[in-house]
Formats: C-alpha cells, sequence, structure tokens
C-alpha cells in the first residue's frame, strides 16, 4: 500500500471518530432534554406575551429556563394565551391534557382558575403570581413588595415634575394595583406632600385606548409625568406621551414611569426641533421573569416550595427601579429612599 493510500485511510479513519463524536454529543443533548423531569408552562392574563410589561417577564425568563435546560417551546415548555377571562380555565385544562406538570397563573386574576386547577389535578404543580391561595399543597404563591419599588418612583416624580402634578393610572382597582399606588403617593409625599397625584383606574389590563385617554386627559390637566401599572392597558399611556412629545420641543417633554420591566425602548421619539430623545423617566422593576425560573429550578431539582407564600421585596431584589433618565440629583434621592427602606428607617404603606 503507497503512501497516499494509508493518508486516505488516516482522513476516513478520522472523520469516522469525528462522527462518532458528533453523535454522542447529539445523544448527550436529547439525553440531557430528556432527562428533565419538569414540564412547564405559563397561562397568561389579558395582557399576553407581548405586554412588554408582566406577562412577558413572565415568558421571557421561562424562555432562559428552558434554554439552560435545552428544551424548545413546545418541547419541554410553552404558554397558553388568554384573550378573555373565560380562557384561563379552558388553558390550564390544556396544559394538564398535554402533560405539563408545572403551570404558572400569571397574575391575580387567575387565583380561581389556579385554586380549581390544582384541586382537579393534585398530582401536579401550580404557581400563583401576585396573589396568595392558602391550605394549597400543590401551590405556591409568589408575591411582590410593589409598593416599596413603587415608593422609588413617587421620589423619581417629585424630583422630575416641573407643574407639581404628577399621575398614577392602574389597570384594575385590585389589591395588588392599590398597592402600586400607594407606595407611589408615598413616595411623591416624601420629596414635596404638595405635589398634587391624580390616580386613575382603566379597569382593564388589555385596553390600550382607555389607558391613551386617560392619559390624555391627565397630561391635558397639567400632570408632567405619569406612572403607568396597567399591562396592556398602559400601551396607550406610551402613545399618547410619543404623540405630544412629537409636537413639542424637547424642554417640554412629558414623562412616563415604566412598570414591571425596563421599557425604556418604548419611550423613543424625535422631538419637533429635531432631537432623538426618550421619554422614559425610570420603571420600576418586578423580577417576575427571575421568579418563574427560580421556581422551575427548585421545581426540577424536587424542592416544590408547595403551600408557602414566597415575597420577593427590594432586600432580595426581587422588585427594584431602573434609572434610565433620571437626573443626578433624582438618582441621589433615590439612592438615599432605598438605603431607608432597607434599613427599616421607612415603612412603605401598602393601602
Amino acid at each position: 500500500m503507497n503512501k497516499k493510500q494509508w493518508l486516505g485511510l488516516g482522513l476516513v479513519a478520522v472523520a469516522a471518530v469525528g462522527l462518532a463524536a458528533c453523535g454522542n454529543r447529539s445523544s448527550r443533548n436529547a439525553a440531557s432534554s430528556s432527562d428533565v423531569k419538569t414540564k412547564a408552562a405559563i397561562v397568561t392574563d389579558t395582557g399576553g406575551v407581548d405586554d412588554k410589561s408582566f406577562n412577558q417577564s413572565a415568558w421571557e425568563g421561562l424562555q432562559d429556563w428552558g434554554k439552560e435546560h435545552n428544551l424548545s417551546k413546545g418541547n419541554g415548555f410553552t404558554y397558553y394565551q388568554s384573550d378573555s377571562e373565560a380562557d384561563y380555565g379552558n388553558n390550564f385544562n390544556t396544559a394538564a391534557s398535554n402533560n405539563y406538570n408545572l403551570v404558572f397563573g400569571i397574575g391575580f386574576k387567575l387565583k380561581d382558575a389556579v385554586n380549581d386547577a390544582a384541586r382537579e389535578h393534585s398530582d401536579k404543580n401550580y404557581v400563583l403570581i401576585d396573589d396568595v391561595l392558602k391550605d394549597q399543597k400543590n401551590v405556591v404563591s409568589a408575591t411582590f413588595a410593589d409598593n416599596e419599588a413603587a415608593y422609588l418612583a413617587g421620589v423619581a416624580a417629585a424630583k422630575t415634575t416641573k407643574t407639581k402634578q404628577v399621575g398614577f393610572i392602574g389597570g384594575l382597582e385590585s389589591e395588588v394595583i392599590l398597592r402600586f399606588a400607594a407606595g407611589f403617593k408615598a413616595g411623591v409625599e416624601s420629596v414635596d406632600p404638595s405635589i398634587k397625584v391624580q390616580v386613575d383606574y382603566a379597569g382593564s389590563f388589555s385596553d390600550a385606548a382607555k389607558g391613551k385617554t386617560i392619559a390624555a386627559a391627565q397630561y391635558a390637566a397639567g400632570t408632567d409625568v405619569i406612572y403607568q401599572a396597567a399591562g396592556g392597558t398602559g400601551a396607550g399611556v406610551f402613545a399618547e406621551a410619543k404623540s405630544l412629545n412629537e409636537s413639542r420641543s424637547e424642554s417640554e417633554k412629558v414623562w412616563v414611569i415604566g412598570v414591571d420591566r425596563d421599557q425604556e425602548a418604548e419611550g423613543k421619539y424625535t422631538s419637533k426641533d429635531g432631537k432623538e430623545s426618550n421619554f422614559v423617566l425610570v420603571s420600576t422593576l418586578k423580577q417576575v421573569g427571575t421568579t418563574v425560573k427560580d421556581i422551575a429550578n427548585k421545581a426540577e431539582k424536587g424542592e416544590f416550595p408547595g403551600g408557602q407564600v414566597i415575597v420577593y421585596s427590594l432586600k432580595d431584589k426581587g422588585v427594584d427601579l431602573a434609572v434610565t433618565n433620571l437626573s443626578e440629583e433624582g438618582k441621589k434621592a433615590v439612592e438615599d429612599a432605598k438605603a431607608k427602606i432597607l434599613d427599616g428607617s421607612v415603612k412603605v404603606p401598602e393601602k
């Protein structure tokens, strides 16, 4: 056999070894996916997974968890969209029939549906986000100290307003949203009690048109900073602020405070004087996605904290504030306020 033939055989052998190695890697990856015992799903509220807020944060967290475990949508994790409240029960039933054994109900509006599903499917685990279900061994209740982050937003708004009038627009007037409003008002008053705080509720988390109408009325009445805690309804607040700001010089801009995730990207606009700018002052952060990942990982390790109520606060970074376009003076005031909450010298009201 000549030298070229030996070389050819050598290359074939190397290629064969390489293919075998690739095959082994593929097998290992496939095995790592199939070894995951948890099949996780989220059931959204009516805001949907693209609400740029609460539901989207949850879905992003579940996708991150899936990626870490070599899973893909429909193969280990998924979401079920609720277009109306009538969809909640059907979505939980569908998740159960598709063998999802860890299902998250995203938002307090899903409390009854989570309760019913957990009782009907006692072999599966459930997580209620933003409300509490007691005496259910297969349910974890995950809540947040929203009032603490909202307090910091109030400090930021008070340090920014030129008109001494700020606004709050909530979705449904409920215990959770009242907690946001209470914290925000307390934060504003801690800086300047003479600042007026206008509070309105849209009655929905998915009515962008209603959000736009309420925002228009608040801005027209002199409000120059609005904090929205309204899910998909909040998209209308952003739309109104953008419309107003595009017709003004940058120095006359009105502001929006984002909620649940950093919403800076929603605030980009070009002012009347041709300047590219941004009207998102700050955003309160609610680490829903991190919470979803945390509980899914616990479930996968066999450590699902069933029956427990977990409160995520400023202290454990469950909530926080992104200080996107806040002035240096405002940032200092927020840091001082945060320190007082953490050392206990400030107790933020919930109502």
